[in-house]
Parts: C-alpha cells; sequence; structure tokens
C-alpha cells in the first residue's frame, strides 16, 4: 500500500522542485491575489451598479476586446522568441511604433463611422464612448509589450506584484466612485484608464530590474536587425496571429454583442458576470501556465526536447485542477450565484452553468496554444479560428432565431467551443508529434 502512494508523492515532488513549478506558482500567486481582491470586491460592485451598468461595459469591452489584438499587429508575442538580446529589443521598439500608428488609424476610423459601427452591431448605448477605443488599445499594446518582455527575462514575481497592485486600484476606484455615480460610464471610464494604470505598473517594474542590462544591451558594439528585417523574419506574427487574435476575440465578444441588441443591457450584463466568473481559473492558472510555458516551450524546442511530453503534462495538469470548480458551476451556477451576488443575479448562474464547460476547455488548452509559434503553425491556428468562430456564430444564431432564447444561444455557443477547442488541442499535438 505504501509503495501505491509512493509512486504519486515522488511524482509530486519531482514536479514542485522544477523551476517550471515554481515560476507558475509565483505568476499564479500574483493572479490569484488580483483575482481575490475582485472576488472580495464582486458583491459591493455588482449590488452599487447593477446588470444595465455591467450591460454597458460589458457591451464597450466586448468592442475593446476585437480591437487589442491588432493593436501592435501581434509583435510583442514574438519578444519572447529571438535567442540575440538586441533582436528582442528591436521588437520592442517595433511594437511600441505600431501600438501608436494603429491607435491613430482606429481613432480616425472611429470619428468617420462609429455611429454606422453602433448602428450595425445594435450597441448605440456605448457610441459615446468609441473614441476611447483606440485609448484603450494602446495602453493594451504597451501592457503587452511590457510582460511580454519580463516574461522573456523570467521576471515573473513583477508580473506577479502588477496584477495584485493592478487590480487593488481599480476595484477601490469602481467602489469609491460608484457610491457618488453608480453609472455604466464610471465603469467603462475607469476600465480604460486601468489599461494605462497595469501597463504603468509593469514598466516600473521594468526599470528597477534592467535598468542596467538594458543599457549595457544597448551598448553592445554590433547593433541588433533592423526593424525592416524583424518586419520580415517575424512577418507570420501580423499575417496570421494578428487576425487569428482579432477571429478568437470576435468569437468571444460575439455573445455579448448579440445580447445587448436582441434581449437588451440586462442580459448582457448577466453574462459579463457571467463570463467574468468562469474566467477567473483560466486567468488565474491558466495564464500562468502560458506565461511560464511559452519561454520554457521555446527553450525546449532550442534543445530538441520531447514538445509533446511536455504538451500532455501541461493540459493534464490543467484538467485535474478545473474539473472540480468548474463541475460545481455546472451543478450549483444559479444557488451560488444568488448568493454571491444577490438574487436579480440568478439568471448569470444558469448562463455560467453552460460557460463551466466553455472555459473548461478554454482553460485547458493554454499549453496547446502557447506552442504554436515554437511549432511554426499559425496559419493553421488562423484556419482553426475562422472555422470556430464561424460555428460559434452559428449557434448563437441559431439560439436567436430558431428557439428565441438567449439561454439556448449561450448553451450552442458553449457546446460548439467545448468541441472547436477539443479538435485544436488533438490537432496542435498530433503537429508536436510529427
Amino acid at each position: 500500500m505504501s509503495s501505491a502512494f509512493g509512486v504519486p508523492r515522488r511524482a509530486f515532488r519531482r514536479v514542485w522542485r522544477s523551476r517550471f513549478a515554481r515560476n507558475v506558482v509565483v505568476v499564479a500567486s500574483g493572479t490569484a491575489g488580483a483575482q481575490a481582491i475582485t472576488v472580495a470586491f464582486a458583491p459591493l460592485i455588482t449590488r452599487i451598479y447593477g446588470p444595465e451598468a455591467f450591460g454597458l461595459l460589458g457591451t464597450f469591452m466586448a468592442i475593446v476586446t476585437v480591437a487589442i489584438p491588432v493593436a501592435a499587429l501581434a509583435y510583442p508575442i514574438a519578444i519572447v522568441l529571438p535567442r540575440d538580446e538586441r533582436d528582442a529589443l528591436g521588437l520592442v521598439r517595433l511594437s511600441a511604433i505600431l501600438s501608436f500608428g494603429v491607435a491613430l488609424l482606429a481613432a480616425a476610423a472611429l470619428w468617420a463611422g462609429g455611429d454606422w459601427l453602433t448602428a450595425t452591431l445594435g450597441t448605440e448605448a456605448v457610441a459615446g464612448f468609441l473614441l476611447l477605443v483606440p485609448v484603450a488599445m494602446l495602453f493594451a499594446a504597451w501592457m503587452q509589450i511590457a510582460q511580454q518582455w519580463l516574461i522573456r527575462k523570467k521576471e515573473f514575481s513583477v508580473v506577479a506584484r502588477s496584477a495584485v497592485a493592478h487590480s487593488f486600484v481599480l476595484n477601490s476606484a469602481m467602489s469609491g466612485i460608484g457610491w457618488l455615480h453608480p453609472l455604466g460610464a464610471v465603469l467603462i471610464v475607469l476600465a480604460t484608464l486601468g489599461q494605462a494604470l497595469h501597463a504603468g505598473l509593469l514598466f516600473i517594474g521594468i526599470r528597477r530590474r534592467h535598468r542596467d542590462q538594458g543599457s549595457a544591451a544597448a551598448r553592445e558594439e554590433r547593433p541588433g536587425l533592423p526593424l525592416k528585417e524583424l518586419v520580415y523574419r517575424y512577418r507570420d506574427f501580423p499575417l496570421y496571429r494578428a487576425p487569428q487574435n482579432f477571429i478568437n476575440a470576435a468569437s468571444q465578444s460575439l455573445p455579448v454583442l448579440m445580447l445587448a441588441a436582441f434581449f437588451g443591457p440586462a442580459a448582457a450584463g448577466f453574462y459579463t458576470l457571467g463570463k467574468m466568473v468562469m474566467g477567473m481559473p483560466s486567468n488565474l492558472l491558466g495564464k500562468a501556465v502560458t506565461d511560464v510555458f511559452y519561454p520554457r516551450i521555446t527553450e525546449a524546442a532550442h534543445n530538441g526536447e520531447n514538445l509533446p511530453q511536455h504538451i500532455v503534462r501541461a493540459t493534464g495538469v490543467l484538467l485535474a485542477i478545473g474539473i472540480v470548480p468548474f463541475g460545481l458551476v455546472v451543478l450549483l451556477g444559479p444557488w451560488l450565484f444568488s448568493v454571491a451576488f444577490g438574487s436579480d443575479w440568478a439568471i448569470a448562474g444558469e448562463y455560467a452553468r453552460w460557460l463551466a464547460l466553455f472555459f473548461l476547455f478554454n482553460f485547458i488548452n493554454k499549453p496547446s496554444v502557447a506552442a504554436v509559434p515554437v511549432l511554426g503553425i499559425q496559419r493553421g491556428l488562423l484556419i482553426y479560428e475562422m472555422f470556430s468562430t464561424g460555428g460559434k456564430a452559428l449557434g448563437l444564431f441559431v439560439g436567436f432565431y430558431c428557439f428565441g432564447s438567449d439561454l439556448w444561444a449561450v448553451a450552442l455557443f458553449s457546446v460548439i467551443g467545448v468541441i472547436a477547442y477539443s479538435v485544436m488541442m488533438l490537432w496542435i499535438l498530433s503537429h508536436a508529434m510529427r
């Protein structure tokens, strides 16, 4: 009997002693702290603002989420990949330059066609806030640049501390200002400024940790590749990864936009809360695994290690962790949401029952997605994303037009998403094996 239990104990100790596990714990602890602060403030914030205000925030963030992937044409994701530090710094400069240009283009486009866009999407309620979208895009791009640089340098503690500080300041502001002005406009403005706050905290951490290293790299006699060469060498990121991220973000935002258009801001608010809560495990541990796994799988590829083994192990660990909390929401969603957020939010719990399935597979697919740039299959991921988003959009339309039910729409969206995630993980694993 003791030998039977000895094997898992030895395996656990071996995993815990690994640098990968320790780094995951560092990042997860910061994200956990940030999420704990959000959860602690959530019962207060949901009672201050109400479903309509959350619906406005959800609609605005749905538009921002779709726009962010093209903010720097996905070049920040490439910062981790170069062997040469000078080339990584060149990608930082390239990403910063592109973020300004894209934000200016977005501002011009929204100034000229913002009314048409909101009318087409049925989101006239947020028309007055559209010019905040390019501002949020710019700050989000800077945040991504800083995060990817810190991930490259494996300074995960800086990422963790910044996440906690950002969450505390943002939720405190939402609660404090909400007592005086419980409006959706307050949530939208604070969410935009929150992007700037997070980026600023990350850059402060970089300045403190890498003041000497960064200047030393810049003083090297041999310069890195010219920006033009970096644009060409990592062209698969704007060609394939940026469109893929854009389509993925659109698929995530579709339910909010369609619920707002067909059933009103309250339905969008219910979905926004359900998505926020169900996305917490993914934002907590899933993101931590991605941040640590990406440089690790890159290093493993450089060293000729067994990539499928790395992917399967990380996926299995996430499945073992996620099955219990997501399963509880499937069983007790409406009751849990009523107790935590008030009886007015029971419908959000019904949404969450289906979203729990969707986000479980979104949670466990993080190692597979992190391996895509290393495997060089970003074009294939773009093709997959097009079919996946089309399928999820079809599920939403069937729920709206055939059943006339917001709950059916969310359910079909979630089930099709589960199938799509499963196919994607098997495809990436088979490619890694080949």
